[in-house]
């Protein structure tokens, strides 16, 4: 059944090269995130690693996925899931697959 609460979508920094400076806060949505919306699946997979994350599912979502992925994403938004959308690097939406999703969120 869905939830009457609409979920939440995060957008999250993740460090340029040094994990160690990946934010405690970014740290608590992607460990507490029904789904992570990543990039590369790998890259963020390493990177929670290298930080001691314990990854939660991790779903692809990319330049080359994006508008198939998009109405999946609303779904389990819609539903009440929280997802959280990070990049390789750096903060997600300045060169990186996600503005659609936002977009759509915001309409």
């Amino acid at each position: 059944m869905p939830s009457t609460t609409p979920g939440r979508l995060w957008i999250v920094a993740t460090p340029l090269g040094n994990p160690g400076d990946f934010s405690p806060r970014a740290r608590e949505i992607v460990q507490r995130a029904d789904a992570v919306l990543c990039e590369d699946t790998r890259r963020t997979g390493l990177l929670f690693s290298q930080c001691g994350l314990t990854a939660p599912r991790l779903v692809s979502f990319h330049d080359r996925n994006e508008e198939t992925r998009l109405e999946e994403a609303l779904r389990r938004l819609r539903e009440g899931a929280e997802l959280a959308l990070v990049s390789d690097a750096g903060t997600p939406l300045v060169a990186d697959p996600g503005y659609r999703l936002v977009r759509a969120c915001r309409a």
